[in-house]
Formats: C-alpha cells, structure tokens, sequence
C-alpha cells in the first residue's frame, strides 16, 4: 500500500503528474478541463476499471423519502488525499465517516471541473442506503470563460450533460451537484437551463434506475448574474424547477426557510438550507452549534445541506478523531433523528470495520498486521448512542479498532483481570469490533442499540450467529426486538445455553446457543422462526454469571454479527453460484531492478467466471505466494507456513494491481491466489480459489525510475 501523507494536501496535488493511461497503483481524480470531458479521456486510462462502485443503491433507497432530510458535502482538504488510493494506502488515521444512518444524501466535492467521488465514498453509503453526487463546477473568471465554451450552443449543452450522465452510469454513483459561481452572459441563460433539464433527462433514461439526481446550488440568478440568494426566490426558482433541490447559501436568515419553503409549496422538501460546519457566515455557527440550525430547520419543515463535517478531522477536535467524531454525530442526530434504518434484506452481516485498522484478521486468524485505510471495506455500522461520561462505574461502548496495541495497554489498566493474550489481534473478521468494557453488578445487566432494522421476515427459519471474545465473568448475548403485523412487540435473547433459565422471564423467549471456539473467539449460533414478523432492534446484552455477587471489571469483544435465512446458512462463496470455472489473467507484467540487487514485481490481476457478465462477488481478498522450487505445479495453499502466503489487500472489482511486490533472488515465481467474499461474510477456501502462477524467468527487467 502506498504511504499517504497526513499533512494538509491542496486538491491541485492530489493527483501525482502521470501518466494515466500507464500501469500504476489505482487512483481516484478530477476531470479538470472541457476538453478532457468531451473528449471522454478518463474512459482509457488505466485507472477507471478500478474507479467503478460494485454496491448497488439499496431498492427502497430509489426515491427520496417524503420528508426533511439531510445532505452532507464532503468537502475535506479539497479532497482525493488518502481516499483517492482505490486499492487502500497505510494511514489508518485517514478521515472516514461512519455515521450514514443520519444522512440520506452524500455529496463528493472539490474546486475541480468535474469531481467523480472515488468508488471508497461510493460502495459504503450505497451499502448504507445514502444515495451520491458528483460535483460540476464552474467558478470565477475561469468559470465563466468554461461556461461561455459549454453553452454556446443548445446542443454543446446537451453534450456537455450527456457527458456527466455516461460517467454517473459508468462508475455508478447517483447524479449530480451543479455548481455555477461566475457570472453568465444572459443571452446564454436558456442553454444553460437546457444543459440542467437535459442532465436530469438523460439521467432518467439511463439503464441505471437510480440515476435521476440533479441539484443545483444557489449561486447565479435567471439573469446570469453571480448574486447568492440565500432562499428560494424568483430569481433562482426556474433552476430549481428544472431538477430535483436546491442547496441554498449558508449565509441564510432566520426567517429564510420557511420563507423559501413557501415559494416551493408542494416540493418544501427539496430545499436544502445550507449549513457550513467550519461556521463561516452560517447561521447558529455551525461547529459544536451546529443544533442551533439543524433545530431550525427541522421546526421549518425543509431539509438541511451540512456541508465540510471533516471540520472536526482538519481542526483536530480534542481529545481524538474517534471520539470528536462520535460527539459530534450525536448532536446531529439528538437534532434531526436517525433517516436510515438497516438491515431490510437478508443476508445481514457485520463485522464493525469503519474503514481503517492496525491490522486485518479472519476467523480470528491474523492476516496482516500493517495499518491500513480503504472506506470501501467498511461494514453496516452500529448506531451506538455517544457517552461522554467519564464514569468507570458504567459499561462504555466503543467500535474498537485498536487490536494488540490496545488490549495490551487494557490489560494493565484492569491489573490482569482479564488478560488477552497480547500476541494475536482482537478483530474476529476484517480490523474491527465492538469493545464493552466498564464496571458491572453481579446480577445487573447492560443493553445497548447496535442496529436500527426494517427486516420483514417469512416462514423460513433465519439463522443468528455472532462472535465474542472474552472471559468466564464476562457474558455478551443478542437481544432482538420484533414487532408482528398487528404492532404487538416481542423481545427475544439469544444467550449462551447456561444463561437461559436466569432470564426466561424477562423476554418472551430466551434461545440458547450452541458455540464452538474458532481461534480463541467464541462463536454462538441457533434458529428460530418469526414468520409475518419484522425486526425492529438488534441490541447487545451483557451481563455476569450466576452468583456472581460483586461489582467487576467487566471487558468483552464482540467480533460480529450474522443473520442468514436457512438457505443462505448452508452455503460458501464457492456454492452460491452454478458451477463455473474461473478464468484469471496477468497483464502488464513488469519486473523491476532495484538499487541493492533486490527485484520487484509488478502485475495487474483481472479474473472472472465463465459464463458470468459481471462479479458475483462484493469483494475478494488477494494473496500471493513465493515460489522458490524448480517445480512450479500447483499445490495446496495451506501446506505451506502461513508466513510465506502474503496478504496483499481486498479487491473490490475483479481486479487488483501489485504495485511493488519485493521478490527475493532465489524465488522463481509467485503464485496469486484470489479468495471470494460473499454478502453474508463468508468466504471460499484457499485451496479452491482461482490461482494463477507468474513465472519470473525471462522477464526482462524494467527501469526502476
């Protein structure tokens, strides 16, 4: 992975002077002028097979809820810095969001011509149900003199947004934030509303269905003067008309919505009422204040655009990212309330991974132990309440990505009360979980919200498994909450078999679990049928053991959680699909001479199955193996030392590109295994995976420069 910088990064650096249409490590960037956008150029670089979101729009997310709702503009750094590294980089430190289920719109913005979010953006709001935008904008005198080239005529018009439309398709996010901040000649003023209309035209009539988004931000008046308005007024209303909202101003006053929500009559709902999170100009001073807007707003019944949430990352809010960030959420939704409830279909699976890690396992075995940042790896995220309390007589619930160096720190903090074992990682799968640690009464108990569903479920039995790593005096069991087709609510626990009798009361059904330990985890399993029920509430439940009469140090992990159908519990990633055989390919092969005698080596690995238009698969973790023997035949992956079979990342398109592969003098070839994931957070065996040997006798060697 390459070493992102953690210093402030101007966009205009963001993308490396190269060669895109060369093979090099996949990046994400900006289309910069007319001509590279007419030209349709970004279409052959090397780089967009990788640039693709592979996460669909979730189905009852095709058309916005009929409600205020909440845009967030990324706006961080001027954007593509740690992001932009497709394949992930090495600064877990990267600024990441987690809390989709507050927002319903995301936008990706820069000072660049054309901003595409990278596909990181893309893949985890989609798996949350958050719908995204691209930015097209035009600004100063530059702007207008683009402006006068892209409307000169009505057809240069209805170019320029068939362009947009193919690369909204293309790379499959959700429409489009257009952005004029320079004046426009107003006898221009009619091809430029031809340019938004037929945007919003073609975007319909694309093959994609969920591409039908076109928002246009206050800034230039019918008259083609740059004049903010701050509301929806005559002047701006004809734009608004031709698409589908409105991002006003931040510089609003308070009188402003409601205001413009009576000149939008029916359509209130599209009028997002610009807050700027840095507080510049905004009204209520956006930053820890951002309520005061938020409250606003909502009593006014039109929606809200936050725009730079990354002001707690740029500003450094004490007393660390994780929890500033948590803090800051929390005052959000406290405002607004939570837009996004998941899961809604089945296979439901989490493993807590927010995107950044210090290390990377699976089943509890560790795969990697190098800090990495890569948002499209991101899992359906908890919606864990904030505590700011510093009180250690309480339970605190974090997602926890710390692993060893944590759990090592954790353990002399608790006097070896409960000791990890320092030498192996804490994440079950990927590089997250969930941490409870506090204090706990010997027959007192804990619950805390992990998710919000919407799970309507049939007369198939459904299979709940989850992961749990912890001591005899610490016990984690599911709480699930239900509600049947005439709203009566049913509470059911699914606990470890020696916990049933104690709490059989309290719940409408208690179900034991069976468990079998998997790398010093304990995983729980059992079933049970809810037919005409819909799942409402996933909590965590904790608790102590039976005669346990004393306040405890209480510390569990929780590594994930896991809800098939019967069908969907029978099956690996190699079984889900008619049989196939799978066809995986080396391209732009290159072994390159270092300055010591070392060698690297660099390939591009594309793969699919036979018979199969596009990848089944939401992503596929990528290996490789030295091989040193003159007998380069194909053996089983697992008899070789788990050392010399070498993680090299998670692909989420059927492709991945080695970039510097460091191969010692006695090795004769590496073997590539590709390693399917499914939905449900199951994977292919190692041994039955696609594999592919690259022989490096006679490959010539390549400049290192």
């Amino acid at each position: 992975m390459p070493k992102s910088n953690d210093a402030d990064v101007a966009e205009s650096e963001a993308v490396p002077l190269l060669d895109l249409a060369k093979p090099s490590l996949p990046i994400s960037f900006p289309i910069k002028s007319l001509q590279d956008l007419k030209s349709r150029s970004y279409f052959v670089s090397f780089h967009f097979q990788f640039n693709r979101s592979t996460v669909p729009l979730r189905r009852d997310s095709d058309d916005l809820p009929n409600r205020p709702r909440v845009l967030v503009c990324h706006d961080m750094k001027g954007g593509y810095v740690d992001d932009k590294w497709v394949q992930g980089c090495e600064n877990d430190a990267g600024f990441a969001i987690w809390h989709w289920y507050l927002m319903d719109i995301f936008v990706y913005f820069s000072h660049s011509l054309v901003t595409l979010p990278p596909p990181c953006w893309t893949n985890t709001a989609h798996r949350h149900g958050v719908k995204v935008l691209g930015t097209f904008i035009t600004e100063w005198d530059e702007g207008k003199a683009t402006c006068k080239e892209m409307l000169a005529t009505k057809e240069s018009a209805q170019m320029y947004a068939e362009r947009l439309a193919e690369l909204a398709t293309a790379l499959g996010f959700d429409g489009w934030l257009i952005n004029i901040e320079n004046d426009i000649d107003e006898e221009q003023i009619p091809n430029l509303k031809e340019f938004v209309s037929h945007l919003k035209k073609v975007l319909q009539k694309k093959s994609c269905i969920y591409l039908h988004l076109g928002r246009w931000y206050d800034s230039v008046t019918i008259h083609g003067n740059l004049q903010w308005q701050d509301q929806l007024t005559e002047l701006n209303k004809p734009f608004f008309d031709l698409c589908d909202g409105i991002f006003m101003n931040y510089t609003w006053k308070e009188s402003y919505p409601k205001l413009s929500a009576e000149v939008a009559g029916d359509r209130k709902f599209d009028i997002y009422m610009g807050i700027d999170v840095f507080g510049r100009g905004s009204f209520g001073g956006g930053q820890w204040t951002v309520n005061a807007a938020l409250d606003l707003l909502k009593r006014s019944n039109v929606s809200a655009a936050m725009f730079a949430p990354g002001w707690v990352y740029e500003t450094a809010q004490p007393p660390n990212f994780h929890t500033a960030q948590n803090k800051w959420w929390s005052i959000v939704e406290k405002s607004w309330g939570i837009v996004q409830t998941y899961p809604q279909v089945l296979p439901f699976y989490s493993d807590f991974n927010q995107g950044f890690g210090y290390h990377v396992s699976l089943e509890g075995r560790q795969l990697s132990d190098a800090p990495w940042y890569n948002i499209s790896y991101q899992s359906l995220q908890p919606l864990l309440e904030f505590n700011e309390e510093d009180n250690k007589d309480i339970i605190h619930v974090t997602v926890d990505k710390k692993g060893k160096m944590f759990l090592t720190i954790l353990s002399k903090h608790l006097n070896n009360y409960y000791e990890f074992d320092s030498a192996r990682e804490a994440s079950f799968n990927g590089g997250g979980n969930i941490a409870f640690r506090g204090k706990l009464k010997g027959d007192a108990y804990f619950t805390t919200r992990l998710f919000k569903p919407h799970l309507q479920l049939s007369s198939s039995p459904i299979t709940i498994s989850y992961s749990v790593k912890s001591d005899e005096t610490s016990k984690l069991g599911i709480l699930l909450s239900f509600s049947s087709p005439s709203q009566e609510t049913k509470s059911i626990l699914v606990a470890p078999q020696d916990s049933i009798r104690r709490f059989n009361g309290m719940f409408s059904q208690c179900l034991a679990t069976s468990a079998q330990t998997v790398s010093e985890w304990t995983v729980h399993e059992t079933s049970l049928v809810m037919d005409g029920h819909t799942l409402t509430e996933i909590s965590a439940f904790c608790y102590r053991p039976d005669n346990s009469t004393k306040s405890a140090e209480y510390v569990a992990l929780l590594g994930h959680i896991s809800i098939k159908d019967h069908v969907q519990s029978q099956h690996k990633p190699e079984t889900l699909l008619p049989a196939s055989p799978w066809v995986i390919e080396a391209h732009n092969i290159e072994l390159v001479q270092g300055n010591s005698g070392s060698k690297s080596l660099r390939v591009k690995l594309e793969w699919r199955q036979k018979d199969l238009e596009d990848s089944a698969f939401p992503k596929y973790n990528v290996y490789a193996e030295n091989v040193k023997s003159t007998d380069l035949r194909s053996r089983k992956v697992l008899e070789k030392p788990i050392s010399e079979t070498v993680f090299l990342g998670v692909a989420h398109v059927p492709a991945y590109y080695v970039g510097e592969l460091v191969v010692e003098s006695d090795v004769k070839g590496v073997r590539f295994v590709v390693q399917a994931c499914g939905k449900d957070g199951s994977w292919a065996n190692l041994d039955d995976s696609p594999k592919l040997l690259v022989e490096l006798e006679g490959l010539s060697f390549q400049d290192s420069s």
